[in-house]
Protein backbone atom coordinates (compact mmCIF):
# COMPACT_ATOMS: atom_id res chain seq x y z
CA UNK A 1 0.00 0.00 0.00
CA UNK A 2 2.73 2.73 0.81
CA UNK A 3 4.88 1.31 -2.09
CA UNK A 4 2.13 2.07 -4.49
CA UNK A 5 1.41 5.55 -3.03
CA UNK A 6 5.19 6.36 -3.64
CA UNK A 7 6.30 5.67 -0.04
CA UNK A 8 8.60 3.49 0.90
CA UNK A 9 8.04 2.96 4.38
CA UNK A 10 5.81 4.02 7.59
CA UNK A 11 8.46 3.59 10.52
CA UNK A 12 7.72 3.39 14.40
CA UNK A 13 10.52 5.99 15.50
CA UNK A 14 10.47 6.38 19.58
CA UNK A 15 12.47 10.08 20.44
CA UNK A 16 13.11 11.43 23.40
CA UNK A 17 12.44 15.00 24.09
CA UNK A 18 15.61 16.01 24.54
CA UNK A 19 16.62 14.96 20.97
CA UNK A 20 13.20 15.42 18.93
CA UNK A 21 14.38 18.66 17.40
CA UNK A 22 17.31 17.46 16.05
CA UNK A 23 15.74 14.09 15.23
CA UNK A 24 13.08 15.25 13.06
CA UNK A 25 15.32 18.11 11.43
CA UNK A 26 17.22 15.01 10.10
CA UNK A 27 14.83 13.31 8.52
CA UNK A 28 14.12 14.48 5.39
CA UNK A 29 17.82 13.80 4.38
CA UNK A 30 16.98 10.82 5.92
CA UNK A 31 14.61 10.19 3.26
CA UNK A 32 10.98 10.85 4.54
CA UNK A 33 8.93 12.79 3.87
CA UNK A 34 6.64 13.46 6.85
CA UNK A 35 6.14 12.34 10.40
CA UNK A 36 3.04 11.68 12.73
CA UNK A 37 3.78 12.78 16.38
CA UNK A 38 2.43 12.04 19.59
CA UNK A 39 2.41 13.38 22.97
CA UNK A 40 4.59 14.29 23.95
CA UNK A 41 5.98 15.95 21.14
CA UNK A 42 2.65 17.84 19.74
CA UNK A 43 3.41 21.15 21.03
CA UNK A 44 7.38 20.68 20.60
CA UNK A 45 6.23 19.68 16.52
CA UNK A 46 4.45 23.15 16.44
CA UNK A 47 7.09 25.63 17.44
CA UNK A 48 9.95 23.31 15.60
CA UNK A 49 7.61 24.14 12.18
CA UNK A 50 8.67 27.17 9.78
CA UNK A 51 4.58 26.74 8.69
CA UNK A 52 1.74 26.15 10.50
CA UNK A 53 -2.34 25.50 9.17
CA UNK A 54 -4.57 27.85 11.15
CA UNK A 55 -6.12 24.57 12.37
CA UNK A 56 -2.21 23.45 14.25
CA UNK A 57 -1.85 27.42 15.07
CA UNK A 58 -4.96 28.05 16.92
CA UNK A 59 -5.26 24.08 18.97
CA UNK A 60 -1.35 24.93 19.45
CA UNK A 61 -0.25 21.62 18.66
CA UNK A 62 0.98 19.09 15.50
CA UNK A 63 0.69 15.77 14.87
CA UNK A 64 1.46 15.90 11.10
CA UNK A 65 4.71 17.55 10.11
CA UNK A 66 5.70 17.86 5.77
CA UNK A 67 9.49 18.07 5.46
CA UNK A 68 10.15 20.55 1.99
CA UNK A 69 13.29 20.22 -0.04
CA UNK A 70 14.64 23.67 1.45
CA UNK A 71 14.68 22.11 4.81
CA UNK A 72 10.93 23.70 5.22
CA UNK A 73 8.80 21.80 7.80
CA UNK A 74 5.07 22.75 7.81
CA UNK A 75 2.80 21.39 10.67
CA UNK A 76 -0.59 20.56 10.38
CA UNK A 77 -3.28 18.87 13.28
CA UNK A 78 -5.26 16.53 11.60
CA UNK A 79 -6.63 15.29 15.09
CA UNK A 80 -9.39 17.81 14.81
CA UNK A 81 -10.99 16.73 11.47
CA UNK A 82 -9.84 12.95 12.15
CA UNK A 83 -12.07 13.39 14.93
CA UNK A 84 -15.03 14.64 12.71
CA UNK A 85 -14.67 12.29 9.81
CA UNK A 86 -14.91 9.64 12.51
CA UNK A 87 -18.08 10.97 13.72
CA UNK A 88 -19.76 11.56 9.88
CA UNK A 89 -23.15 12.51 9.42
CA UNK A 90 -24.14 11.80 13.62
CA UNK A 91 -26.03 14.47 14.95
CA UNK A 92 -23.72 17.15 16.34
CA UNK A 93 -25.77 19.85 18.06
CA UNK A 94 -24.69 19.22 21.31
CA UNK A 95 -21.51 17.21 22.79
CA UNK A 96 -19.86 16.99 26.16
CA UNK A 97 -16.26 16.80 26.38
CA UNK A 98 -14.36 14.96 29.43
CA UNK A 99 -10.94 15.55 30.11
CA UNK A 100 -8.78 18.72 29.48
CA UNK A 101 -5.41 17.74 27.91
CA UNK A 102 -3.81 18.87 24.79
CA UNK A 103 -6.33 15.94 22.95
CA UNK A 104 -8.97 17.76 24.87
CA UNK A 105 -8.27 20.93 22.93
CA UNK A 106 -7.91 19.83 19.16
CA UNK A 107 -12.01 17.99 20.16
CA UNK A 108 -13.16 21.54 21.51
CA UNK A 109 -12.07 22.97 18.63
CA UNK A 110 -12.85 20.53 16.04
CA UNK A 111 -16.71 20.28 17.35
CA UNK A 112 -17.39 24.42 17.91
CA UNK A 113 -16.17 24.31 14.65
CA UNK A 114 -18.68 21.46 13.15
CA UNK A 115 -21.41 24.26 15.03
CA UNK A 116 -22.06 21.70 18.26
CA UNK A 117 -22.54 23.66 21.57
CA UNK A 118 -19.42 22.46 23.64
CA UNK A 119 -19.41 22.02 27.19
CA UNK A 120 -16.74 19.94 29.00
CA UNK A 121 -15.81 18.74 32.37
CA UNK A 122 -12.70 17.76 33.71
CA UNK A 123 -11.64 17.02 37.43
CA UNK A 124 -9.84 20.23 38.35
CA UNK A 125 -12.67 22.66 36.15
CA UNK A 126 -9.62 25.54 36.23
CA UNK A 127 -7.81 23.54 34.04
CA UNK A 128 -10.71 23.59 31.26
CA UNK A 129 -11.16 27.18 31.35
CA UNK A 130 -9.88 28.67 28.03
CA UNK A 131 -10.25 26.09 25.68
CA UNK A 132 -13.07 27.56 24.00
CA UNK A 133 -16.29 25.33 25.77
CA UNK A 134 -18.72 26.13 28.31
CA UNK A 135 -17.46 24.27 31.81
CA UNK A 136 -19.35 22.28 33.52
CA UNK A 137 -18.90 20.47 37.17
CA UNK A 138 -21.29 17.68 36.25
CA UNK A 139 -22.50 15.46 33.41
CA UNK A 140 -24.88 17.53 31.14
CA UNK A 141 -26.94 15.72 28.43
CA UNK A 142 -25.78 15.92 25.10
CA UNK A 143 -25.89 14.72 21.58
CA UNK A 144 -22.05 13.19 21.68
CA UNK A 145 -20.13 11.85 24.58
CA UNK A 146 -16.17 12.69 24.28
CA UNK A 147 -13.78 11.00 26.37
CA UNK A 148 -10.49 12.58 25.92
CA UNK A 149 -9.48 11.61 29.60
CA UNK A 150 -7.03 8.70 30.10
CA UNK A 151 -9.57 6.50 31.99
CA UNK A 152 -10.19 3.80 29.32
CA UNK A 153 -6.43 3.14 29.50
CA UNK A 154 -6.97 1.62 33.46
CA UNK A 155 -7.83 -2.00 34.49
CA UNK A 156 -10.24 -1.09 36.73
CA UNK A 157 -12.97 -3.00 37.32
CA UNK A 158 -15.26 0.10 37.68
CA UNK A 159 -13.57 3.31 35.95
CA UNK A 160 -16.72 4.82 36.00
CA UNK A 161 -15.51 6.16 39.30
CA UNK A 162 -12.97 8.70 37.79
CA UNK A 163 -16.06 9.80 35.72
CA UNK A 164 -18.86 12.41 35.84
CA UNK A 165 -21.32 9.60 33.95
CA UNK A 166 -21.99 6.25 34.88
CA UNK A 167 -22.72 3.20 33.19
CA UNK A 168 -26.43 3.10 33.15
CA UNK A 169 -26.48 7.23 32.88
CA UNK A 170 -25.20 6.57 28.89
CA UNK A 171 -28.61 6.73 27.78
CA UNK A 172 -28.57 10.37 27.81
CA UNK A 173 -25.84 10.24 24.78
CA UNK A 174 -26.66 9.50 21.22
CA UNK A 175 -23.33 8.63 20.58
CA UNK A 176 -20.56 7.83 22.58
CA UNK A 177 -16.51 8.48 21.75
CA UNK A 178 -13.25 7.26 23.63
CA UNK A 179 -10.08 8.80 21.78
CA UNK A 180 -8.96 5.74 23.68
CA UNK A 181 -8.35 2.51 21.69
CA UNK A 182 -7.74 -1.40 23.52
CA UNK A 183 -8.20 -4.29 22.01
CA UNK A 184 -11.95 -5.18 22.60
CA UNK A 185 -12.64 -1.80 23.21
CA UNK A 186 -12.14 0.44 26.25
CA UNK A 187 -14.90 -0.31 29.18
CA UNK A 188 -17.00 2.77 28.29
CA UNK A 189 -17.08 1.79 24.75
CA UNK A 190 -18.19 -1.85 25.85
CA UNK A 191 -21.06 -0.50 28.00
CA UNK A 192 -22.23 2.01 25.26
CA UNK A 193 -22.30 -0.70 23.31
CA UNK A 194 -24.16 -3.10 25.36
CA UNK A 195 -27.15 -0.62 26.17
CA UNK A 196 -27.43 -0.16 22.34
CA UNK A 197 -25.65 3.42 22.13
CA UNK A 198 -23.62 4.15 19.04
CA UNK A 199 -20.28 4.92 19.62
CA UNK A 200 -17.24 5.56 17.60
CA UNK A 201 -13.55 4.40 19.04
CA UNK A 202 -10.06 5.45 19.15
CA UNK A 203 -8.77 3.36 16.44
CA UNK A 204 -11.43 4.66 14.36
CA UNK A 205 -10.10 8.19 14.95
CA UNK A 206 -6.42 7.10 14.62
CA UNK A 207 -7.47 5.56 11.19
CA UNK A 208 -9.08 8.82 10.01
CA UNK A 209 -6.44 11.22 11.31
CA UNK A 210 -4.08 8.84 9.67
CA UNK A 211 -5.57 9.16 6.45
CA UNK A 212 -5.63 12.86 6.76
CA UNK A 213 -1.65 12.79 6.55
CA UNK A 214 -1.40 10.19 4.39
CA UNK A 215 -2.86 12.29 1.88
CA UNK A 216 -1.41 15.38 2.74
CA UNK A 217 1.99 13.62 1.64
CA UNK A 218 1.07 11.55 -1.30
CA UNK A 219 -1.75 13.55 -2.70
CA UNK A 220 -3.99 10.63 -2.95
CA UNK A 221 -6.77 9.44 -1.27
CA UNK A 222 -6.14 6.59 1.43
CA UNK A 223 -7.55 3.17 1.60
CA UNK A 224 -9.48 3.57 4.54
CA UNK A 225 -10.13 -0.57 4.65
CA UNK A 226 -6.70 -1.48 4.71
CA UNK A 227 -5.67 0.88 7.18
CA UNK A 228 -8.41 -0.06 9.95
CA UNK A 229 -7.67 -3.58 9.17
CA UNK A 230 -3.89 -2.88 9.70
CA UNK A 231 -4.69 -0.98 13.03
CA UNK A 232 -6.68 -3.48 14.04
CA UNK A 233 -4.19 -6.16 13.78
CA UNK A 234 -1.57 -4.58 15.50
CA UNK A 235 -3.95 -3.46 18.86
Amino acid sequence: MMRAAGLERYQRLPVAPAVFADTVRALHGAGFAGANVTIPHKEAALALATSASDAAREIGAANTLSFGDGGEIAAENTDAPGLIAALGERPLGSALVLGAGGSARAVVWALIRAGADVSIWNRTPQRAAGLGARVVRSAVTADVLVNCTSVGLARSSNPFKNLPVAADGLHEYATVVDLVYTAGGTMLIRAASQRGIDTVDGLEILVRQGALSFTIWTGRAAPLDSMRTAARDQT
